[in-house]
């Protein structure tokens, strides 16, 4: 009888594993944007119901032994101040426009930050990212988070639109105590309603976002008169160079508005939290 040699295993040809490899890494990459993922489609029509943030703040005040009293009242992006609009995406995003939902030159710089500083100091949130951290995620500050924050920042881009963006953003940051959106915002340190602020109202409340639980923006202290006279300059210069006038002194611009303002700013404090 005749013995046949063993067959041998056909190797596949060195073209086809880079796209069994690339089909491999979209298959799983597909199934981490399902899982892994929130699913954002429900925001388009409707409001959240709560966010990361108000859970987070809730829980740190039982662990306490206090109960949050949480300030929110949802408003229509219509019915919210366009001096507040401008002045938030002036402060917090500049850029806001014009990317896909992440600023990759801003998250080179804070990179470059962290390295000589040996730290995660800096992230380089876009709006949109800080929506996405406050929707779904936490303050905590490691690059898995921000990986995700980038993720469903992207997603949150590709199915609500910047209007939508804005909307949600301005109606659940954080700016206080208990104190989440604009509606609530300015309520509780003006006594009025979001869409009644005044320019330098809506600058004051832009300008304490980096940490809105510390600054009071109707105290008007050194941080905030600071930063919003730096703010006011950079939106009336923009103004001005969108009218044909490039050759503006941001500081000539808003000394006025900084001090005519200052008054009224002071008897408006209402029911607002201590800086």
């Amino acid at each position: 009888m005749l013995a046949y040699p063993p067959k041998l295993k056909r190797a596949s040809p060195p073209i086809l594993r880079p796209l069994l490899l690339g089909l491999l890494l979209g298959a799983a990459a597909s199934l981490l944007w399902v899982l892994w993922l929130p699913d954002v489609t429900p925001l388009k029509k409707r409001p959240p119901k709560t966010t990361a943030y108000m859970e987070l703040r809730k829980s740190q005040s039982e662990a306490k032994g206090k109960k949050l009293k949480l300030r929110w009242t949802w408003t229509a992006f219509d019915a919210i101040s366009e001096h507040l609009k401008k002045a938030v995406v002036t402060a917090e995003d500049d850029e806001f426009w014009r990317h896909d939902g992440v600023n990759w030159a801003a998250i080179r710089v804070a990179y470059e930050k962290n390295r000589k500083v040996g730290r995660f100091a800096a992230g380089g949130s876009t709006l949109t990212m800080q929506l996405a951290r406050n929707l779904y995620l936490s303050p905590s500050k490691n690059p898995l988070r921000k990986a995700k924050e980038i993720l469903i920042a992207r997603r949150l881009e590709r199915e609500l639109g910047k209007r939508r963006i804005l909307e949600l953003y301005l109606n659940v940051v954080e700016w206080g105590d208990g104190v989440f959106g604009c509606e609530a915002a300015a309520r509780i340190y003006y006594e009025k309603s979001c869409a009644d602020l005044s320019e330098t109202e809506a600058v004051a409340l832009a300008v304490v976002l980096p940490n809105p639980r510390r600054w009071n923006p109707a105290k008007y202290g050194s941080y905030v008169e600071r930063n919003s006279k730096r703010i006011l300059g950079r939106i009336m210069k923009a103004d001005r160079q969108r009218a044909g006038d490039e050759d503006v002194d941001e500081d000539i611009l808003v000394e006025d508005e900084v001090q005519s303002d200052s008054t009224t700013r002071n008897s408006s404090s209402g029911s607002a939290l201590t800086e």
